[in-house]
């Protein structure tokens, strides 16, 4: 994580626990011409995202559509600076919507995420900013868990699973509790599997990991029915290559480990 300024060796400690957050909106592996098609389609959608917002200053739909949209962008941004940018523009159109609407799930969940993004460009900080993205997210769950595909247990969890314990939020207990309930909300979404099986697997719980495995193979041709078009490209262009990931790992964990005196 690069910083503009000079900062502590504490400051570099504790920004180095923030690299969960970047699991929230992860860059694309993509191939660099696929990538740029994927950042073009996102700056379109914020530029008209952001007209409309310019339009209704004073719609609340308008603002956290602008919110999610600055979201959207930010992970194709190419510096921290960028990201700042993006993620308190976005802060202040959702701020602005729960102004309007203090019942918003979309406002708080947009809010929540955008608060996020900007902690990864902080130091110490940034802290804060986590505990208000925890907070902003079991709100946005409280008046709507559909909201985004359960979008608010799938964000909790990732939080929970991938925050330090110490000096932050984390609880493999909560993240448990809130990636189980995203895949139970919103089964037929692949990301919610996704993330379940990449924490059994971190958790070396390769009896659940692979349960799930073979479950989200099963549902994968229904979900590419389902999940369609230019809107869902970056999105299948994030999780073709993690399940592919997952397969492989299920794969060498099952493999017999040979004798030594096995000659090859």
């Amino acid at each position: 994580m690069a910083f503009a300024t000079p900062f502590s060796r504490a400051t570099i400690w504790f920004a180095g626990c923030l690299g969960f957050l970047a699991g929230i909106n992860p860059g694309l592996a993509s191939a660099p011409t696929a990538e740029t098609e994927f950042a073009a389609y996102a700056k379109r959608n914020f530029q008209e995202a952001q007209a409309h917002y310019r339009k209704a200053p004073r719609e609340a739909t308008a603002a956290w559509q602008f919110g999610r949209a600055c979201f959207d962008l930010v992970g194709f941004a190419t510096n921290q600076t960028e990201r700042a940018s993006l993620a308190e523009q976005g802060i202040a159109a959702c701020r602005a919507a729960l102004a309007r609407d203090s019942n918003s799930a979309p406002a708080h969940y947009y809010l929540g995420i955008n608060l996020g993004q900007l902690a990864q460009t902080k130091g110490l900080s940034a802290l804060g900013l986590v505990d208000q993205m925890e907070g902003e997210i079991t709100r946005a769950r409280g008046l709507d868990e559909h909201f985004d595909y359960a979008g608010p247990d799938r964000i909790l969890g990732l939080l929970y699973r991938d925050a330090p314990v110490i000096v932050s939020v984390g609880s493999r207990t909560r993240a448990r509790e809130h990636l189980r309930r995203a895949v139970e909300l919103a089964p037929q979404y692949p990301d919610n599997r996704l993330n379940l099986i990449e924490a059994y697997m971190k958790w070396g719980e390769r009896t659940g990991a692979y349960r799930e495995l073979q479950t989200l193979e099963a549902a994968w041709p229904a979900a590419r029915t389902n999940f369609v078009g230019e809107a869902w490209a970056s999105s299948w262009a994030d999780w073709e290559p993690r399940l592919k990931k997952l397969k492989k790992k299920a794969e060498e964990s099952t493999k017999p480990v040979g004798s030594p005196r096995e000659k090859p």
